[in-house]
């Protein structure tokens, strides 16, 4: 074939070798190698039909190893010499492309050799190419020509030429496209090109400006990415000639854009030029170009500050932002002349608006001199102009505007993290106005803003906050200012003083030093509290626990915070349950408050804080006092522990059950310990709470035994003890489960100990899985059980999550579903219409909980026991099932367009239900459908309109309010 007269023929022989060279290159010698490379370079002279074949030849010889030295070189002038590249078909052009980044890749040296031959043979190969694919290759080896030292000789403005023609990018991949190239590919990959050469600079410089005046918002925006980048390259000797034409065109985008998109990339491409001529190193005789572009920065915005219309007020101080930002020299240039002018302009201006703006523009300055942390004294404008600067802060902060008042408050949080700015008396005004922010300040919103910032410079200041903040506050606490005695304290005035010293008290408490003052102020209030007996007094322990919570919270991350905090507060609270259940248990008819179900679960949370992070060394000595106080009634290390009688939580006796509710915060306590913690006694401990669980006539006791049975069985280790007590569980569940009078409390046992055994992937959750649908036809049970549904698919709050250390293995709620809901509908065919609706809620709650690509995929199969579900009058599952399928709609448009008429109607049928969340998540469905094709949802507009214009009239606004959407969607 090889000698035959024919072209096509001649080709077919060329194709079959080139083909095999492409599979065995790696094992040819360095003798054929050259034999085939010379023939190879001959036939590129052959007829055009030949020449697709001996480029592939070329392009498998080219990953050879043992090329001869000099072959790259010789391969690469045929090329350039006999190949008009631009008329061969894409594929062979890139080969041609392949070709020539194999040997930059592999015979650097030789390529160099060539000269700046090889950068015009490689522009002739290029000049043209439109191809997307093809010219991702040759930018990336434009790029390598750059950054790899290749000479570029006399071609530098060619090269640029034959790249620049392509900017700014104007490319739609097609739909479906199989090779996934997208327009941001090629841009970045162009850019990288432009941006890799101060040579490039004379050419692009002039092409970047031309294209920012662009009516294209694209164009614009490629433009000032790319200057922007540039920047990083560039010196002061590229920029000079361009710098008033490219301010020019910065200061114009910033004064007239409509676009944030443009405003954005306008500033950062001033700050990117403001910071390369801050980093350029100036010769002696050379002018300082930074100092005369910010000069002519200032000089066209300065004046906009002034204006009392205030109109470019805020693009004229952005643009003096980005420039300043760019390093130090830059922002005391700035600031030198503009901070003496907003201060004086905050003087003049009398409004509380315009104060405002200008504060925020002041502040936005400041927040730049954090970047360089510690004011320097002998060139900051900042430390000259202290006392005005402080002054006007702290004139923001006793302003009756709140919007004012709140930037104050962003200000004075700044200049305290400035170090070295404040003075000593600085500080203690910063101190007090916050302490009358947080407290006296009508308006929540500054109150929470001074308290936040209390917060955040406490761990700067932490002697100046210890020493002044928190006694003051203890002052007040103690005063009790906000009710006069026997006054009745309403749990709904959060505005009360005491309820803001606790508040405060917790946000505070940043740092080790001032949890230890503020931790036993908390204490000693509650002790106070729980003392005085009076109506509400379980609302104002509830606020306690609330800013113990907090401080418990803020205490995690500092492990001698940490410990400190648990010491203090677990046996204290402990003590002061067991004292308020002691108490009951002697003398009945006394103030429950401690004991009551909303106190108990605040202060849950606070435990439950408070010994998640602890080491597991000083959790093993804390479990070690704590269990035998509830097994053993072991009081010995809480303090004030004379009681008038034992505390024996676990014994029978009707006189007992107060003690027993006090099982809650051993809950809270065993439940957050780290798994490798070992619990003494751990299984009498265990058969404890069983029995305590399946016996208690109090369901708030008996729901906290399982829960706590739970949460201690989900992190046991496997092996017969566990067996031998969920065995035993089982044995208990049963005979309550099928008679008598505690089957609901079985029920909740059952839930929990299911849940616990889903978590860990336990061999028996199947079982017990099993035994809970077998409940769902039960019609005393039934309801509840469904109910349990969502409690084992929910993330409990206090117990069985990951913050608490419970075994959790991923993907469980997919593994729950793939076991459990084919049951569920099996169930459903199979059950009577009374029980029905249970089946459909505890589906409804399964898929609720899932992740919804997962249901997306099972949709098919689920959506007509869905449509059903919303047929049900039960609201639980209407609730449920509206919420499983308003995602859907968004996600799954094709499956949910097949039933669009039985939405349409269900929906709207439910938009009138008695029930406000039913009415509410109807509407949102309903605006849901539009997003559906348009030509599926016409036949309907006219319908859904009319219906939707009575809830227009509902009487809760926010019906109304949704009834307003979805109607103007459609």
């Amino acid at each position: 074939c090889l000698e035959n007269t024919d072209p096509r023929t001649r080709g077919r022989g060329i194709q079959l070798l080139s083909q095999v060279l492409l599979q065995c290159y790696s094992l040819l010698q360095e003798k054929e190698v050259l034999h085939l490379v010379l023939f190879y370079e001959n036939r590129l002279q052959d007829h055009h039909l030949v020449i697709p074949s001996v480029l592939q030849g070329l392009r498998a010889l080219s990953m050879c190893e043992v090329l001869s030295p000099g072959l790259a070189v010789s391969v690469l002038k045929a090329i350039f010499q006999e190949v008009h590249v631009q008329s061969l078909l894409q594929l062979d052009r890139h080969t041609v492309y392949s070709i020539i980044t194999n040997f930059m890749g592999t015979r650097e040296e030789e390529l160099k050799g060539l000269g700046a031959d090889f950068t015009f043979g490689f522009i002739q190969v290029m000049d043209g190419e439109k191809d997307p694919r093809n010219l991702l290759v040759a930018f990336q080896i434009v790029r390598d020509l750059i950054t790899k030292n290749y000479a570029l000789g006399p071609f530098v403005e060619e090269l640029f030429e034959v790249t620049s023609c392509y900017f700014p990018i104007d490319f739609t991949p097609p739909p479906n496209d199989p090779h996934g190239i997208q327009r941001e590919d090629l841009i970045l990959s162009l850019r990288a090109v432009l941006a890799s050469t101060p040579q490039f600079a004379e050419f692009l410089l002039p092409l970047l400006i031309e294209k920012m005046d662009s009516d294209l918002q694209s164009a614009k925006l490629d433009s000032l990415q790319t200057l922007a980048a540039c920047c990083a390259i560039y010196g002061q000797k590229e920029l000079q000639e361009f710098l008033p034409s490219l301010w020019s065109s910065l200061r114009r985008e910033v004064f007239q854009t409509a676009s944030e998109k443009v405003e954005a990339e306008s500033l950062a491409a001033l700050h990117a030029l403001s910071t390369c001529l801050s980093c350029s190193v100036l010769s002696s005789d050379s002018e300082d170009l930074l100092d005369s572009f910010l000069s002519s920065i200032l000089q066209d915005c300065r004046h906009h500050l002034c204006e009392p219309d205030m109109k470019l007020v805020w693009p004229s101080a952005k643009l003096l932002q980005a420039a300043a930002g760019a390093s130090l020299r830059a922002y005391h240039r700035v600031t030198s002349c503009v901070l003496p002018l907003l201060l004086e302009q905050y003087t003049k201006h009398p409004q509380s608006s315009q104060r405002r703006t200008i504060l925020e523009m002041l502040l936005g300055f400041l927040e730049l001199q954090q970047k360089w942390g510690h004011v320097e004294e002998d060139e900051s404008t900042l430390l000259s102009l202290r006392a005005q600067v402080c002054s006007v802060v702290f004139s923001a902060l006793t302003d009756p505007s709140v919007q004012l008042q709140l930037v104050g408050i962003r200000a004075l949080t700044v200049l305290g993290s400035l170090q070295g700015f404040l003075s000593p008396s600085d500080l203690e005004l910063v101190v007090d106005h916050l302490i009358r922010l947080a407290l006296r300040e009508e308006d929540s919103q500054s109150s929470e803003a001074a308290m936040e910032a209390a917060g955040f410079l406490a761990p700067v200041y932490p002697k100046v906050f210890s020493g002044r903040m928190v006694p003051s506050l203890e002052e007040e606490l103690q005063s009790g200012v906000s009710f006069s005695e026997g006054e009745e304290e309403s749990s709904g005035d959060l505005c009360s003083l005491r309820q803001r010293c606790l508040q405060a008290l917790a946000a505070v408490s940043t740092h080790s030093s001032i949890v230890r003052e503020t931790v036993p102020v908390l204490l000693q209030h509650l002790r106070k509290v729980q003392k005085g007996n009076k109506a509400g007094s379980a609302q104002a322990v509830v606020s306690v626990c609330q800013s113990l919570h907090r401080v418990a919270l803020q205490c995690q991350q500092d492990p001698e915070s940490c410990w400190f905090y648990h010491q203090a507060v677990v046996p204290c609270l402990l003590a002061m349950a067991v004292q308020a259940a002691v108490q009951e248990s002697a003398r009945p008819l006394l103030d429950k408050a401690l004991l009551e179900e909303e106190v108990l679960a605040a202060m849950v949370s606070v435990i439950s804080a408070a010994t998640t992070h602890l080491s597991p060394e000083l959790a093993a000595q804390s479990v070690s006092q704590v269990v035998p106080l509830f097994l053993d009634g072991e009081v010995s290390f809480l303090p004030q522990n004379s009681f008038p009688c034992s505390f024996q939580p676990f014994q029978d006796g009707e006189c007992l059950e107060a003690q027993r509710r006090v099982v809650a915060l051993l809950m809270a306590f065993v439940c957050s310990l780290p798994s490798n913690v070992a619990i003494p006694q751990q299984e009498r401990l265990l058969r404890e709470l069983l029995a305590l669980s399946c016996s208690c006539n109090c369901p708030f006791t008996a729901t906290t035994a399982a829960k706590c049975f739970a949460g201690l069985v989900n992190k046991h280790p496997a092996g017969q003890q566990l067996d031998e007590i969920l065995q035993l569980a089982v044995n208990r569940m049963e005979p309550s489960l099928a008679e008598g009078p505690r089957r609901m409390q079985a029920l909740t046992l059952l839930l929990w100990v299911t849940k616990a055994l889903v978590l860990r992937y336990h061999p028996l959750s199947s079982r017990l899985t099993d035994k809970l649908l077998g409940l769902l036809g039960d019609t005393e049970l039934g309801p509840a059980a469904a109910d349990g549904f969502s409690l084992l698919m929910a993330e409990a709050p206090d117990v069985l999550h990951k913050g608490c250390h419970a075994d959790v293995r991923i993907m469980f709620r997919q593994r729950f579903f793939t076991d459990n809901v084919p049951k569920l509908v099996q169930g459903f065919h199979g059950a009577g219409p009374d029980v029905k609706a249970n089946y459909l809620k505890g589906l409804s709650h399964v898929l609720n909980h899932l992740p919804k690509p997962v249901l997306v995929t099972e949709l098919p199969t689920l959506l007509s026991l869905l449509l059903e579900a919303l047929s049900c009058s039960d609201r639980v599952v209407q609730l449920s099932t509206l919420g499983c399928l308003q995602p859907l709609l968004l996600e799954a448009p094709q499956i949910m367009s097949l039933h669009v008429d039985t939405l349409v109607t269900k929906f709207l049928s439910l938009t009138s239900s008695p029930t406000m969340a039913v009415r509410i998540a109807a509407l949102r469905c309903a605006h849901a459908l539009t997003s559906l094709p348009t030509t599926v949802l016409l036949p309907y507009k006219a319908r859904v309109i009319r219906a939707l214009a009575k809830p227009l009239d509902d009487k809760k606004r926010l019906v109304r309010k949704e009834a307003v959407a979805a109607r103007g969607e459609w």
